[in-house]
């Protein structure tokens, strides 16, 4: 028997068997046809579901009742009489053995669930099955949801139920779910960081045993791995099979993988809850955040339904040109002023800058990052009413054409503020005398509590009218350690993490077209949660390009360029205090949401007429960074990056070619182009900004092909066999383009 559910965008099927051991098995299978991606679980009688299939779509789904005799496994000795095979939520009760994943307590007591399937349904979406279980001798409840988005991502999670008639609240600690995934896929890609140096790759084995990665400080933070991938030995970027799991959540956070002696490996996530934080009452839920898988031959396919999806919630960005812009903080830091800031526009204007954002330093009291924060007035001492005011430097940039931004830091506050004076009460802290230990002379403000919620909103909505602002920079730049608000008695990540949610979504709602950047002391604080609700998040405070080549690399497997924040610094770069050339800069911020953290009123006219230019060249490609399928090359030479963006119609690719260092092969070997139309001619040229490499190649003759004219080589050359780009000095990029001929 089959029952199908269509629409345009999702296919779920259900199909009935009988187990040879004498089971019931339901088998749900989900397609999306056009991503390529098939998704199966089982239901045999009344256990909760198993995946049995994740990969391309099959050509006879119609047979996957029979899964669940292939798939499971025999009793073996020293083990219980059923042996290991773990369900979406594995517990005790169906002999799992690994790390407890459903943690949940009445009365302090620790609950031991058995959970009985009691239905199973197609949402009205016609994109997400419903099942849902119950432990009826203790009370709870499990929804768990499973739905593939048009991208062909998968996204699980559960609903955890405090039944009616229980005795007591419900303590939730922990609900983990996962993925398996096939046992050849035995090598794990993570990445790890800290600040100024987030996104660094590492590998290692799949080996039995349980590696997490999990975040308590109220943020995914520097180290957090965007994805945890598992996949065949040596998988790149445009090889291998590999899944991934993303966990879509702003708070505090887990990545496993596990793998036991009895079972295959299990990828997955959850919310890292602290005890107490959330207590249910009778009838009361708590639902997980979404846990996203994505399944794909290389990271460059799998990072690419990430970007789809997020594409899907911000559609504006394909229809209105990501507009280039001009942060302060690293022209003027604090020192803020009309006059300055008004030649500044100045130049950015000249420089082809389309957005002025004025960063820290604006509202009272503000002189260092000692005090002032969380009091969101302008401050009268450097913002005088009159025609030196922020309104008129406002009023000003807008005139210029250009759009004006400003920022603030809503979560945090300083001690020495008025606001912290007036109401100690909103700051979160672990007992009423005592607060956490301050970090960048910052405590967080309790966000949860309402008062401190409308207080913050108001000064912001306020500020945006008055200012006419389009765009809000916000920044969150400390730890949330020890995070208990004196309101609830509670710890407060996960209703704080809903407050920002909230927060972004009322500034936006009330005042339409407004853009908001996610930075968190760069790029602590990058997630699907956040990426929801914000327009762009900041990969790093770090702007060297040399430590942003990978930065940017691996940040945009989750995040698709038009809402990476990449600008260009200055030389030496401030936070490495390393020199680079203005090409090597300019380049490695081309394919992101550009922008310049640079002062220009120091730097001479033909820096600036570069500049433009390199501006100006951005401009005449964005709209496909902003719609085409981010693409970066494997090579095993560690000293070189190819990294570039193909159009939707694969017509048009721009490509950047890095030499980090310098490298085992003299000239570096040809690299190869992906993302092309394999039968099609392209015709591959320099952009005119990166023709010239007199002052940044070091060959002693000419590249034959690195000139107006190009070179004309069939697409399934250029991704195989490649081509070799110009020889470069270390620390140098160039940027090419391959045309449809």
């Amino acid at each position: 028997m089959s029952y199908t559910q269509t629409s345009e965008k999702a296919v779920w099927s259900r199909f009935e068997g009988e187990s040879s051991l004498g089971a019931h098995v339901a088998a749900f299978y989900g397609e999306r046809t056009q991503a390529g991606v098939g998704f199966a679980f089982v239901v045999a009688d009344d256990q909760m579901p198993r995946i049995v299939y994740w990969g391309k779509p099959l050509s006879h789904p119609e047979q996957l009742a029979n899964a669940y005799d292939a798939l499971r496994p025999q009793r073996v000795s020293g083990a219980l009489d059923d042996t290991n095979w773990p369900s979406v939520l594995p517990t005790q009760a169906e002999a799992w053995s690994g790390v407890s994943r459903f943690v949940v307590r009445r009365k302090g007591i620790e609950l031991f669930c058995s959970f009985v399937v009691a239905n199973v349904s197609f949402g009205a979406d016609a994109q997400t099955v419903t099942v849902q279980a119950l432990d009826e001798e203790q009370h709870v409840g499990i929804e768990w949801q499973c739905a593939l988005t048009p991208s062909g991502l998968v996204r699980q999670r559960a609903v955890v139920s405090n039944l009616q008639g229980a005795q007591g609240d419900l303590a939730v600690d922990k609900v983990e779910l996962a993925f398996p995934v096939p046992e050849v896929d035995s090598e794990i890609l993570t990445t790890t960081g800290h600040h100024l140096r987030e996104r660094s790759p590492q590998r290692q084995p799949f080996n039995l045993g349980r590696l997490e990665k999990a975040s308590t400080v109220g943020r995914p933070d520097f180290d957090a791995s965007l994805l945890l991938s598992a996949g065949v030995p040596g998988f790149g970027f445009t090889q291998g099979e590999v899944y991934s799991v993303h966990v879509a959540w702003s708070g505090n956070s887990l990545l496993s993988a596990e793998r036991l002696s009895y079972t295959q490996g299990l990828i997955g996530g959850a919310e890292t809850l602290a005890g107490g934080e959330i207590e249910l009452d009778e009838s009361q839920t708590y639902t997980t955040p979404w846990i996203y898988g994505s399944y794909g031959i290389g990271l460059n396919q799998v990072a690419s339904r990430f970007h789809e999806y997020l594409r899907a919630l911000h559609p504006q960005f394909a229809e209105r040109p990501r507009p280039v812009i001009l942060n302060t903080w690293e022209a003027v830091y604090f020192d803020h002023s009309f006059d300055t800031l008004k030649a500044l526009a100045d130049k950015a204007k000249e420089s082809g800058v389309e957005r002025f954002v004025v960063d820290d330093g604006w509202f009272m009291h503000r002189r260092d990052d000692t005090a002032g924060l969380g009091d969101w007035q302008i401050d009268p001492a450097v913002w005088p009413a009159g025609p030196k005011s922020l309104d008129a430097l406002a009023d000003y940039v807008h005139e210029l054409g250009m759009e004006f931004g400003l920022w603030f830091e809503p979560e945090m506050v300083n001690q020495d503020s008025d606001i912290a004076r007036a109401h100690p009460d909103w700051i979160v802290r672990p007992t009423r005398n005592r607060l956490p230990m301050t970090g960048r002379s910052q405590q967080v403000l309790d966000l949860t509590n309402p008062d401190a919620y409308d207080y913050v909103f108001s000064a912001m909505d306020g500020l945006v009218t008055r200012l006419n602002i389009d765009y809000i920079k916000w920044d969150h730049n400390r730890l949330v350690t020890e995070a208990v608000s004196l309101r609830s008695g509670r710890p407060c990540v996960h209703r704080q993490t809903e407050a920002v949610y909230r927060i972004f979504r009322d500034l936006k709602s009330k005042h339409g077209g407004l853009e908001i950047e996610s930075c968190s002391s760069g790029g602590g604080r990058v997630d699907l949660g956040i990426l929801e609700v914000a327009d762009r998040i900041w990969a790093s405070d770090c702007v060297d390009p040399v430590e942003r080549a990978d930065i940017q690399r691996y940040t945009s497997l989750l995040v698709p360029p038009e809402m990476i924040g990449e600008h260009v610094g200055a030389s030496p770069a401030h936070s490495t205090r390393r020199s680079t050339s203005q090409e090597l800069r300019m380049a490695t911020a081309f394919f992101g949401h550009m922008g310049i953290e640079w002062n220009l009123l120091k730097e001479p006219q033909d820096a600036l007429q570069t500049l433009a230019g390199w501006v100006k060249a951005f401009k005449e490609r964005r709209g496909i960074f902003a719609t085409g399928s981010a693409v970066h090359g494997d090579s095993s030479d560690p000293g070189i990056r190819l990294d570039g963006v193909v159009s939707e119609d694969r017509s048009h690719g721009v490509y950047r070619f890095t030499q980090l260092t310098t490298s085992k092969i003299y000239p570096s070997s040809p690299v190869r182009l992906p993302g092309l139309k394999a039968d099609a001619l392209y015709r591959v040229k320099p952009l005119s900004v990166s023709e010239d490499i007199t002052q940044i190649g070091n060959a002693q003759s000419d590249s034959a092909w690195w000139n107006a004219d190009g070179v004309v080589l069939p697409g399934e050359l250029l991704m195989s066999s490649g081509l070799r780009t110009p020889s470069l000095h270390p620390a140098q990029a160039v940027l090419f383009e391959a045309e449809l001929v």
